[in-house]
């Protein structure tokens, strides 16, 4: 019984110090979370200064040529069409004009559905398990499409906008899982 109690002590100091250190390692932890600040200047120059050694690069010369191009512009135009419908992210009318598109030179890779809002023409882009749940979808069906994202591309016709809900005849077809991706 003596021995117990002469361990106590011991056991009662070890388990302090092992508290302390997981108590320091948590809060070190929360230290090094990214702040959800605004961008310092120093930020906003590096960044600043990403962007124009990439609009130097051959790749940012080619976008910057295609964005003052007439298809360029139409891409252009046609976003700010919707745009109001991508901040908001509501619903848009649209017809499918084309389940079998695939970029020139391109034997695999993702399956796009092109669409046509307000007579323009958009893409959206979905892997190859996404678009088994439209695999039902025709040319000329009646659908609607919430976004919250667009994208711009010198390879691609159209305006890209992200398809994160799909609906047909108020049933959902597709709706894009944000916890997968961390929103993202």
């Amino acid at each position: 019984m003596k021995r117990i109690h002469k361990n106590i002590p011991v056991m009662l100091l070890l388990l302090t110090v092992v508290s302390g250190l997981v108590f320091t390692n948590c809060e070190v932890k929360k230290e090094t979370k990214p702040s959800s600040k605004p961008l310092t200047i120093t930020d906003a120059k590096a960044s600043q200064d990403k962007r124009k050694k990439w609009e130097a690069s051959p790749d940012g010369i080619k976008y910057k040529e295609w964005e003052a191009s007439p298809a360029g512009k139409k891409v252009h135009a046609s976003h700010n069409k919707i745009r109001k419908y991508i901040k908001d992210f509501s619903d848009m009318e649209a017809v499918v004009t084309s389940v079998t598109f695939q970029r020139a030179n391109v034997k695999s890779g993702p399956k796009w559905l092109i669409v046509k809002i307000n007579d323009e023409d958009y893409m959206m882009q979905f892997n190859l398990k996404d678009f088994e749940q439209l695999k039902s979808l025709k040319v000329n069906d009646k659908i609607i499409v919430r976004s919250r994202s667009v994208g711009y591309s010198n390879n691609h016709p159209y305006l890209i906008i992200s398809g994160d809900y799909i609906a047909q005849n108020n049933k959902i077809l597709f709706k894009r899982d944000f916890s997968k991706n961390k929103g993202c």
